[in-house]
């Protein structure tokens, strides 16, 4: 999945407008304006489409993170420079204050099914001999998933 791919349906699934979208920039200190978000919302075949570079979807997802749960005093965020969907799938869990078992509710919304030792291997350190790199698949399907609960849609809207 590509970053513009995730921020579009992370606008979709939480109805953000935006002003919203900038404000949640905001909270990391990340400046963006009207202008930019919407480039990066458009569809990749739209004139003025831009890519969303990894360092702006990894402030969008601290943002949100700041957003849902608030600034952790003398914390500093340090903002990624790449990203890859083990990570999104962990800043998505952190700011949306998910369990295990949330995760995998939210899988079973879009017909997928996952165990628990399989979700933790998406969290471990690479270097860990249980890590397990998390597929697009993985990320489309709990992304699906988030959209069904938030929006109160079935799988084939």
């Amino acid at each position: 999945m590509t970053n513009n791919q995730i921020l579009r349906r992370l606008r979709y699934c939480f109805d953000f407008k935006d002003s919203k979208m900038i404000e949640i920039f905001a909270h990391v200190n990340c400046e963006v304006n009207k202008e930019e978000v919407c480039s990066w919302l458009k569809s990749d075949e739209d004139e003025g489409f831009v890519n969303c570079p990894d360092v702006k979807l990894a402030s969008f997802l601290d943002g949100l993170i700041v957003h849902n749960r608030g600034k952790q005093e003398g914390v500093e965020r340090k903002i990624e420079k790449r990203l890859n969907n083990n990570i999104i799938l962990r800043k998505l869990k952190i700011a949306l204050d998910f369990k295990s078992e949330d995760m995998i509710a939210i899988l079973k919304l879009a017909d997928f099914r996952i165990s628990n030792h399989e979700l933790s291997a998406f969290f471990r350190k690479p270097e860990n001999k249980h890590f397990r790199q998390c597929k697009d698949q993985i990320l489309r399907n709990f992304l699906m998933g988030l959209q069904i609960k938030y929006r109160g849609e079935t799988r084939e809207s």
